[in-house]
């Protein structure tokens, strides 16, 4: 007869799947799929009854039929899927035996402490101009080239604002609403210096960094595969965050009377 587990070995697997399910929240992964991570690597760690509850703002897991349960809240809300992919890979490589459970949960403990992929700001801000340049061409369906660079500019500057206002506020949608404001009173100006630009052109490239597409993706997933309330709390998300942007740019150009 095998022996059962000791309360250490639990304690270590549920440390180990509770922050790899907050980290991959994180990194603005679907619900279903922390919740599969989670449940792999707790069976391949010879857990036959695993019980996972995922919601974006907390995991609970529970093994053992329940004698040892546990729970983590997440307070960030990323897109991160580079981070999203690396535990991926690490739960794949401990289901195949490839690497113990210390070894895993050293590894996360790491990322957790942010030691994981991440793209360098100013990388970020080039995307953010190449992206906002290039949709604007794509949804104005004009390859107007003066209000081209100007787009990028926008963008870039917005998303930074956006990035480094939001380390320093811990209130939600905020950082989107100031970076707006940046954007538009900025698309303003260079419509006065320029008048053969056009704001509206120039806003709905910069604001593409900024829309929470892939959130509102994820949310539909989410919903298909059953999960309602994440679903829901993820589109709510999605929607405020729009407001934001949209409240942004409303708020400059009714002071500005365009």
């Amino acid at each position: 007869m095998n022996a059962r587990p000791g309360e250490l070995f639990y304690q270590d697997l549920l440390e180990t799947c509770l922050t790899v399910g907050e980290l991959m929240i994180e990194g603005g992964s679907e619900m279903y799929r922390v919740e599969d991570t989670m449940v792999r690597i707790a069976k391949s760690a010879g857990e036959p009854d695993p019980r996972v509850f995922v919601v974006p703002t907390g995991v609970f897991m529970s093994l053992d039929h329940g004698n040892y349960c546990q729970s983590t809240l997440v307070h960030e809300r990323n897109i991160n899927l580079e981070l999203v992919d690396r535990i991926n890979s690490l739960s794949r490589a401990f289901a195949d035996k490839k690497i113990t459970l210390q070894e895993v949960k050293k590894e996360v403990t790491k990322m957790a402490k942010g030691d994981y992929p991440n793209f360098p700001i100013w990388l970020q801000t080039i995307g953010a101009a190449i992206l906002s340049a290039t949709l604007m061409v794509l949804f104005m369906n004009n390859y107007d080239w003066i209000d081209f660079p100007a787009a990028a500019i926008v963008g870039a500057i917005g998303f930074l604002s956006f990035y480094y206002f939001k380390r320093f506020t811990n209130v939600k949608f905020l950082a989107e609403l100031v970076a707006t404001l940046i954007m538009t009173v900025i698309a303003a100006g260079l419509v006065q210096l320029f008048p053969q630009m056009i704001i509206d052109h120039i806003l709905t490239g910069a604001l593409m960094p900024l829309v929470p597409g892939l959130a509102l993706t994820n949310a539909l997933r989410d919903l298909f595969k059953g999960d309602i309330l994440s679903g829901m709390v993820k589109i709510c998300e999605a929607l405020l965050t729009a407001f934001a942007l949209g409240g942004g740019v409303g708020i400059v150009l009714k002071f500005l009377g365009a």
